[in-house]
């Protein structure tokens, strides 16, 4: 035992909970939060300023959750040849500059600038995410991993709200943005969104100086390695061995796919509630629409909550039936029914959304039983995220030719694969015991 009071295992994992190394971790995951829901907000005030159709509107969560899917394999293998500390100082770095870069995109009045910033900004989220993901499974012993993992998790709901108060307060305003524009000429129509661009950039001059403070601090704490020990005979694998050993993991790239699937119900939930509700409420404007989003993150931050108690005591596949189950008639709900009831419908998912992405993370790197390969099998969970830029862009394009209620029958058929994959793990374990 060291003086920091903790034993690393062989598997890599702990003897007990290092607590402040572990809340540091956890903050990182409210972090990342804050810079996703500030893109439901972006997507809103964007849509009017440049008048874009849905699909090009979801170019916003492309750009984001692209510069995930580009950068996760270089960014485990960065951390495999280093460390998840320097991981995380290089995302929190590399998170700081693409923060930086919506101040030039909002004076140049450019949405493809805008588009660059938020990729150069996930690049950043991209190393948090393969770091700190897999690295608070590893912070205490490895039977309380998926607890742990949700509880970090739970920090996403906080993120959430955060940053929607920052949006609603710091970029929105008491005018229906697009109908203010649309009465204005076209001259006045430029200025005025110029102004609302301008007011874009306010929540991320906070965010540069709580990244330069987390910087120092991580900087500065000493970390466990989170590394399994290797034995005399073992040699580093190369990324090539580790793809070799994967591609036969069947339940694994199950859990990746699902994971890619779940992506997909939860950003289009997320950038799609408000601007259903401007369609349901027209008299609202975006600064009132925006507590919807309040909403439907408390009702995320409750749905983890209760889950983490749940998985505690329960089978966590049950849990997890139950909830993407429940999750799925709800959306149904939300489809099908054309009335503003719709909108509360899809408030109500969040409630089941909440345990999914933290336990199918950890599931499927309990699928990896040689811990040499965990960093790169961690970064294909996180490159799953590119559902997140493929299926709402799919949802937009629907919303254009049918409209945005009907399209949200693509998140039902996402969220039925995660529940029928939950089914047949149920299914697997059913017959483990018999």
């Amino acid at each position: 035992m060291n003086k920091q009071g903790w034993v690393e295992q062989p598997d890599g994992y702990l003897n007990k909970v290092p607590i402040l190394q572990f809340i540091l971790v956890t903050i990182l995951f409210a972090m990342w939060a804050i810079a996703a829901s500030l893109n439901d907000i972006l997507i809103t005030q964007f849509t009017a300023v440049f008048d874009l159709s849905g699909f090009a509107a979801a170019f916003v969560k492309t750009a984001f959750y692209g510069g995930y899917f580009v950068i996760a394999i270089p960014a485990s293998i960065f951390i495999k040849k280093s460390s998840y500390k320097l991981g995380i100082v290089a995302g929190l770095t590399a998170f700081a500059l693409g923060c930086f870069l919506f101040f030039p995109a909002a004076r140049l009045f450019a949405y493809p600038v805008f588009l660059f910033a938020l990729f150069v900004e996930a690049i950043g989220l991209s190393f948090l995410e393969t770091s700190a993901n897999t690295y608070s499974s590893l912070l205490g012993p490895r039977s309380s991993s998926t607890v742990r993992l949700n509880v970090s998790q739970t920090m996403n709901a906080i993120g959430n709200i955060i940053g929607i108060f920052l949006g609603k307060y710091l970029i929105f305003t008491d005018d229906n943005l697009t109908q203010k524009m649309s009465d204005l000429s076209k001259s006045a129509a430029e200025e005025y969104g110029r102004q609302a661009l301008a007011r874009t950039i306010s929540p991320y001059k906070y965010l540069l100086i709580v990244l330069a403070i987390l910087i120092i601090i991580f900087a500065l704490t000493k970390f466990p390695s989170g590394k399994p020990k290797k034995k005399e005979y073992e040699k580093n694998v190369t990324f090539a061995e580790t793809m070799n050993y994967l591609k036969d993991k069947k339940e694994y790239w199950q859990a990746v796919i699902t994971q890619f699937l779940y992506a997909g119900v939860q950003t289009s939930v997320w950038s799609y509630t408000m601007i259903l509700a401007l369609e349901m409420f027209p008299q609202f404007n975006e600064r009132t629409v925006s507590n919807f989003m309040l909403y439907s993150y408390i009702c995320f931050f409750v749905g983890r909550v209760s889950a983490s108690y749940l998985l505690a005591r329960f089978s966590e596949t049950k849990v997890l039936l139950t909830y993407s189950s429940l999750g799925t008639l709800a959306v149904l709900y939300a489809t099908l029914v054309p009335n503003v009831s719709a909108v509360y419908a899809v408030i109500g998912v969040n409630l089941f959304m909440g345990p999914c992405w933290p336990t199918i993370y950890s599931r499927a790197l309990d699928k990896i039983d040689d811990k040499r390969h965990t960093e790169t099998a961690g970064a294909f969970i996180v490159m799953a995220l590119v559902g997140g830029a493929i299926l709402p862009a799919l949802q937009g394009l629907l919303s254009d030719y049918t409209n945005i209620q009907f399209s949200f029958i693509l998140v039902a058929i996402e969220f039925l694969c995660v529940a029928l994959y939950f089914f047949k793990e149920r299914k697997g374990e059913t017959k483990k015991q018999d």
